[in-house]
């Protein structure tokens, strides 16, 4: 499974759904909800683009409708063999324009790079591509913020904006394109039509929209419990899981010590993005959900994480766990499960690709790595709660005139171009023969593509994601396609999705002694009443006052529900 050269699904889909600004303190010291940035329900509906799905290209297995605007990403087992084109005419219009991007990897030439050379021709216009650091690459945008420097086109990533006061910064800075794209009027541009809703709510900044979304998923689904179905194969052990106690079975039945094995990794998971699929509380990246009597409560204060943190440390207890993830070694996490010394782990989803295939198939050719059904720890129906369709957003310099705002939207248009189009080989692989040849039914980079080519026009603009074979795994692209076409059925929204909220800096510090506690409870170092007094604690250091934060915006703004 992949999504296209040179980044991962899990690396994009790290979800930041606050961001740290200037607090407003009223009289007594309590902070009020400025919210530079927040934008109400109906605000946010007036400003998204309307989705319009692509139809030009043919999946193998095509996009499946979901709950509350998820949606499964298409899945192909190899390249179409007559790619359709899916722009009409040249995008640009000759302009000239800089642009910053992060890269991650060997940033390629620059002069006499005939990638790029084929890419603005095939634009007609010219984008001078400055890829920076990405390790780096949020300690270069404050300085540029500052002098007022920025390019006309940039990618900033949504864990940069911390740094940025980013929420009163946009509106200055950058170009509004809700009159350009918001409603049907994203029409005139059908590849960012064909953009999910749920790609475009984080580029929404008080009402108005100014990103363009950036690696988007259909799907937003976080990550789930796997298994080595090989291994349960060889031992006899039935796969499906529909109570905690089918779990605890596997981890008695798939345990064995003595021959170096054991079932589980961490199943909790580092940002509890998995167990509280299970167990029923809300994650870290919108953490808010409601009591019965309708009073806001942070996930801290849910029965759901103390049945989590018990029912793991039970299970370390138990001994069902690999030693090095009882000492909170994570660092081989990936190579425990390759090599079968456990059958269960807690991962993100792009761990379900080729690469783990081949990693996994270089010691074992049965390797066969497979993702429990949603369940319950309460019985029933679970739920999973959707994340944000991007995490990296592109903007224009507000300095742009209309008519260069409409030429980069068109050029942006076609680089979101989607997988099987003529204009996604392009922009992705070059020039064929020169960068690129078709092998086994899909792009293989030359020895001069791998030099020249990099992930830079990629982050101006993009299309969602795609599954694709990678490593000769076509079973993984089928595996996965129908595992996501059973988990977008159980999709919900959480509290505040997508209102850009701005969470005052003195709240900051308030999560760390909580995931420390976490730690220290779910491997059985420490017993629940350890937690239970942490949460005591968070609440009587800053809790009370950041739910009072977030009553101030519901009272304003409403919880986007």
């Amino acid at each position: 499974m992949g999504t296209s050269p040179g980044l991962s699904r899990r690396g994009l889909l790290a979800s930041v759904a606050v961001i740290a600004a200037a607090p407003l303190l009223d009289a007594c010291g309590s902070p009020k909800p400025k919210n530079e940035g927040t934008t109400s329900d109906t605000d946010l509906t007036r400003a998204l683009p309307a989705y319009a799905p692509a139809s030009a290209v043919k999946a193998d297995f095509p996009v499946v409708p979901g709950a509350n605007g998820a949606s499964t990403d298409p899945a192909f087992l190899s390249y179409p063999a007559s790619p359709p084109s899916t722009v009409s005419g040249t995008a640009g219009s000759g302009g000239s324009y800089v642009t910053m991007t992060p890269l991650w990897g060997a940033i390629p030439p620059s002069s006499g790079n005939a990638y790029y050379d084929a890419v603005n021709k095939s634009l007609g216009a010219t984008l001078k591509l400055q890829p920076a650091d990405g390790n780096t690459y949020a300690d270069l945008l404050p300085p540029l913020f500052a002098a007022d420097k920025l390019p006309d086109w940039i990618d900033i990533p949504s864990w940069t904006i911390t740094k940025l006061n980013f929420g009163e910064a946009v509106a200055t800075k950058f170009a509004d394109l809700t009159p350009y794209l918001a409603g049907d009027k994203v029409k005139q541009y059908p590849n960012l039509a064909a953009l999910s809703t749920n790609a475009w709510v984080s580029g929404v900044w008080n009402g108005k929209l100014y990103g363009l979304p950036i690696y988007s998923s259909n799907a937003v689904i976080a990550g789930a419990y796997f298994y080595r179905k090989d291994l349960f194969d060889k031992a006899g052990v039935p796969a499906e899981v529909k109570t905690l106690a089918d779990l605890e079975a596997i981890g008695k039945a798939l345990t064995n010590a003595a021959a170096g094995q054991w079932a589980f990794d961490d199943l909790f998971g580092s940002d509890a993005g998995y167990i509280c699929q299970v167990f029923d509380f809300p994650s870290t990246g919108y953490p808010w959900t409601t009591d019965a009597s309708g009073k806001l409560q942070h996930r801290y204060e849910t029965d759901g994480i103390v049945e989590a943190l018990n029912w793991h440390a039970k299970m370390v207890k138990a001994g069902y766990l690999h030693p090095d993830a009882v000492a909170n070694n994570s660092k081989n996490a990936k190579q425990r499960f390759w090599s079968g010394k456990v059958a269960v782990c807690a991962d993100g989803t792009g761990a379900w690709n080729g690469d783990d295939f081949k990693s996994g198939t270089a010691a074992n050719p049965q390797y066969n790595r497979q993702a429990f059904k949603l369940f319950s720890a309460k019985g029933g129906d679970a739920s999973i709660q959707i994340g944000n369709g991007a995490a990296m957003f592109s903007y224009l310099n507000k300095k742009l005139s209309e008519a260069q705002i409409k030429e980069l939207l068109s050029i942006a248009n076609y680089l979101a171009a989607p997988y099987g189009s003529a204009e996604w080989l392009t922009v992705n692989f070059g020039v064929s023969g020169t960068h690129y040849t078709m092998t086994g039914g899909n792009p293989l980079l030359t020895e001069q593509g791998s030099k020249e080519i990099a992930t830079t026009f990629q982050f101006l603009s993009c299309p969602a994601s795609a599954t694709t074979v990678q490593s000769g795994a076509a079973q993984v692209v089928k595996d996965y396609a129908a595992w996501q076409a059973e988990m977008v059925k159980h999709v919900v929204k959480p509290l505040f999705y997508g209102m850009n909220v701005t969470e005052p800096p003195q709240f900051s510090s308030l999560s760390q002694p909580m995931q420390d506690t976490i730690t220290d409870v779910k491997l059985g170092r420490k017993p629940i009443s350890a937690w239970t007094d942490a949460v005591a604690t968070w609440r009587r250091t800053g809790g009370d006052d950041l739910r009072k934060f977030y009553d101030g915006i519901r009272d304003k703004y409403g919880t986007g529900k």
